[in-house]
């Protein structure tokens, strides 16, 4: 068996499944060895002229007997045993899935799409196939190889011990063996782990490559990754089929071996000489041959079950090692001991000093900021590219751990509140505008439970894409397809506000989330946010500065460093960054109206 401690819970729990599953198959492999003795009865009473219509009709009925309980025995525990094994992949994909939720961005920043979804898929497909079918395996080795071999020594223990000799065999290759099948397993999952990550960049950058005419670059790209990857397949496969081969081998020489010698002893046994090993005088009739090597080839299958199970061992346990790491993954984001749930929320927002870096990188991204925002104010956020925009009102909702004692809301530290209240707390509309390949009528009522229609096309409204929707064919269930590709940037942005406005949360952010929308819309939907979230906080992030003008105040930032907090006139006077911003904005107003006259 595997044991791990994140399997262990799952034996616990199925266990009788696994009880009743491994009866059925013990009483299965008791049975069928009543088969060789039957067969080789017939085969005495036929030879010494003492059978009968009756004598034969009732060892026929036994056979079907024995038939009948191992087809029974059979669906019994295909049914436990593979039930149980597919109840424990649900499980463990479950709770692999409710850990990556728990994981913060920076285990995602280190870790590829393409090794988690084979995690998901191919390394638990092989755990299912090692709990249910290695199950079998394990039982049947151990098992119906005890019988098997108790049976052949008590029909004769010299040839029963020349059977032994495989069952040495292959225990001492699948020993030796096991080991590097494990490491050639894990090679291999690593080579598909990495035709995934490939093959999933590619499709979701697929505008790129045609907009750059990569096709061939890439199809010889993909290529080479393909090819590394079928070479640790087929070297798997050659080791796998090699330690196979050698176990038919030993199985098909050790058989000879029985049917020559067991021949020689029959004809020695009948022409009266019989043959002595060990001082054992071997007295072996036609039908105790037949019975002797039925149960021999009844073990043929116990001596495969026990190879392959060192196989499939191999992998389950390499498998295993790869999820168990997955589901060990250290949760840095995570509540403190007698975390505070926020209720209530005003939306005050303080920064104290707020110095922050990623994690595993030692550039500043925002170096000592202090700043404060009213409950109900609404303020923009402006500054050149890569300034810590982004990372300043992202950390609001908690996805990175701050330094205690830096982030605050309505004056209480984020990093001793409950995780979800503060999320709950704050409606972000990020830069990516993320759809789910859903209805639109589903993509903007997500940050609901169940929102009715009303709640939905009001939210559009505010978004002002409301219009847009009602002029597609299918409404508001038009499937917006992967990540939204079925609608245009602005459209994305507008559905994305539209869901982030439902959640009605105290603190809203738009981190630069009306930038591909035409000025008349952008102004539109900030004469909704005056209006409709009057009394309510929300921080905006704009690149262009007349989309922040009109508000009561605005951050200005500067190498990740607060170069001003104030209204736009004092900014003016104050801020180098925010006045070049505008002179620049004013000057492309006047190049584009030049180029218009002309």
């Amino acid at each position: 068996m595997l044991f791990s401690k994140y399997l262990n819970k799952y034996y616990a729990r199925y266990w009788y499944f696994f009880l009743v599953g491994i009866f059925a198959l013990v009483a299965v492999d008791y049975v069928q060895l009543f088969q060789p003795e039957f067969l080789g009865e017939l085969v005495d009473s036929l030879k010494e002229g003492r059978a009968t219509a009756e004598s034969v009709f009732s060892i026929v009925l036994k056979l079907l007997a024995v038939a009948g309980v191992m087809f029974f025995g059979r669906m019994l525990w295909r049914y436990t045993l593979f039930n149980a094994s597919l109840r424990i992949q649900a499980g463990l994909r479950r709770e692999m899935f409710l850990k990556s939720e728990r994981l913060s961005p920076t285990y995602y920043h280190a870790t590829k799409v393409g090794s988690i979804m084979s995690w998901f898929t191919t390394d638990l497909d092989t755990i299912e196939e090692f709990t249910g079918f290695g199950t079998v395996q394990l039982v049947d080795a151990f098992f119906l190889g005890i019988l098997v071999i108790l049976r052949m020594f008590r029909l004769d223990w010299a040839l029963a011990l020349l059977s032994m000799i495989p069952m040495v065999l292959i225990i001492v290759w699948g020993g030796l063996v096991e080991k590097y099948m494990a490491l050639k397993w894990e090679e291999r999952q690593g080579e598909y782990d990495k035709l995934y990550d490939f093959t999933q960049e590619n499709f979701t950058g697929i505008r790129v490559v045609k907009a750059f005419v990569k096709e061939t670059s890439e199809i010889h790209a993909f290529a080479k990754v393909a090819k590394k990857n079928a070479d640790c397949n087929v070297s798997f496969v050659r080791v796998s089929v090699l330690f196979d081969v050698i176990i038919e081998l030993i199985i098909a020489l050790i058989s000879a071996m029985i049917l020559g010698f067991g021949g020689w002893f029959v004809y020695s046994t009948v022409a009266g000489n019989p043959i002595s090993v060990f001082g054992h005088a071997i007295n072996l009739t036609a039908g105790g041959l037949v019975t002797f090597f039925g149960y021999f080839d009844t073990l043929i299958w116990p001596m495969i079950a026990l190879g392959s199970l060192v196989t499939m061992r191999s992998r389950a346990k390499a498998s295993m090692k790869r999820v168990s790491a997955f589901l060990d993954a250290d949760e840095d984001v995570r509540n403190p001991e007698n975390p505070v749930v926020l209720t209530d929320v005003r939306g005050g927002i303080e920064f104290r000093h707020l110095t922050f870096s990623y994690p595993g990188v030692d550039l500043k991204i925002l170096d000592d900021v202090t700043l404060k925002i009213e409950p109900g104010e609404t303020v923009g956020v402006v500054g050149r590219i890569g300034r810590g925009k982004t990372t300043l009102v992202t950390l609001l909702t908690r996805l990175y751990n701050v330094p205690h004692g830096t982030v605050f809301i309505d004056g209480v530290d984020i990093m001793d509140c409950d995780v979800s209240s503060v999320r709950r707390a704050v409606a972000l509309v990020p830069q990516d505008s993320f759809l789910f390949s859903a209805p639109i009528r589903e993509n903007i009522g997500f940050s609901r439970d169940d929102p009715s229609m009303e709640t939905v096309r009001d939210a559009a409204e505010f978004a002002d894409v409301a219009s847009n929707i009602e002029e597609f064919k299918d409404g508001y269930e038009t499937v917006t397809g992967e990540r939204g590709v079925t609608l245009s940037g602005g459209q994305k942005q507008r559905v994305s506000l539209a869901r982030a406005y439902l959640k009605d949360a105290p603190i809203l952010i738009l981190d630069d989330s009306v930038s591909a929308v035409d000025l008349k819309t952008e102004e539109k939907i900030l004469r909704n946010i005056r209006e409709k979230r009057a009394g309510k906080t929300t921080v905006v992030v704009a690149s262009r500065v007349s989309t922040v003008s009109h508000f009561s105040r605005i951050i200005v930032l500067s190498d990740g460093r607060v170069e001003a907090f104030d209204t736009p006139e004092n900014l003016l006077k104050i801020s180098p960054t925010y006045r070049k911003m505008v002179y620049l904005q004013e000057l492309e107003k006047e190049v584009e109206g030049g180029d218009t006259n002309g």
